[in-house]
């Protein structure tokens, strides 16, 4: 049943909402959606959300385009309930809302309707009993700073961006950094959460020199685990399985192991911080 409890899970209070964005194709935004999911999804429970007309993260779950049924464009355009479209992975703890074939035109129907950049965010408000059953919801945008990314970012706490250790990645986060900054006056508390290195390849000086400056312009949003560029990590989707469960002793599988307990670490000492906060403000 998706949504059900695991023995092993334990749950925190609330639900992690995470957009993965980068304008940029190509970079690893899928990938790592899937598979950061995947490695959550051990020990909490995970909504992993498509929102890419391209629906990748589908099928990089095994569910393959012909088998999608409604999904993210019933739930924006179709006003379909939350708990009608979500349904279980072959990953126990990690529940997929799939891409459906229309969500390709679901910009262009969005462009006329009322309120259009906060469509997901009221589906969202609407079914808060069926979101409350998971402690992250990842949203995988497609690589474009359109209505569909608009939507996911109004409805997200925060931003994760891939960012490929290439030569133009610097001028890439750099315009997700100043969308995030002006999606805020839309959801004022939208945050950039940080950056994951991807495709990083240390036999070239390039990845080296990228990685350097990005760290040395974003200091620690910058995560300390890069993903290397590795064969099993792209073989992995045509088998519609995370390279965690393709092959989880692969170089990739265990950089998306540590990129999640990072990111959990990270949630950690970001409530602590909070409560702090609180205990202060409440002396």
């Amino acid at each position: 049943m998706p949504g059900s409890d695991r023995p092993n899970q334990t749950r925190s209070q609330g639900t992690r909402r995470i957009s993965l964005a980068n304008q940029k194709g190509g970079v690893g935004k899928t990938t790592t959606a899937i598979n950061l999911a995947t490695a959550l999804s051990t020990t909490k429970r995970v909504l992993l959300l498509d929102m890419d007309p391209q629906g990748n993260a589908s099928t990089g779950l095994g569910v393959p385009r012909n088998e999608r049924g409604a999904g993210s464009y019933a739930l924006l355009v179709g006003d379909k309930p939350l708990a009608d479209l979500i349904r279980p992975s072959k990953i126990p703890g990690l529940d997929l809302l799939p891409a459906d074939n229309d969500l390709a035109g679901a910009e262009i129907e969005m462009v006329g309707m009322d309120d259009r950049e906060r469509r997901l965010a009221r589906a969202l408000e609407r079914d808060q009993a069926t979101l409350s059953r998971y402690d992250y919801l990842l949203i995988d945008c497609p690589p474009s700073l359109g209505l569909l990314t608009l939507n996911a970012l109004v409805a997200s706490q925060s931003v994760l961006v891939p960012l490929q250790t290439e030569f133009f990645a610097l001028e890439g986060v750099s315009q997700i950094a100043r969308t995030v900054e002006r999606v805020k006056r839309l959801n004022p508390a939208l945050s950039l959460d940080g950056i994951v290195l991807t495709m990083f390849d240390r036999r070239n000086n390039l990845s080296e020199l990228v990685a350097r400056d990005v760290r040395s312009f974003f200091k620690d949003r910058v995560y300390d685990t890069v993903i290397p560029r590795n064969i099993r990590v792209s073989e992995a989707p045509s088998h519609g399985l995370p390279v965690l469960l393709y092959d989880v002793r692969s170089s990739g599988a265990q950089a998306y192991i540590k990129l999640a307990g990072e990111l959990l670490k990270r949630d950690r000492a970001r409530v602590k911080a909070e409560k702090a906060g609180e205990t202060e403000g409440a002396a």
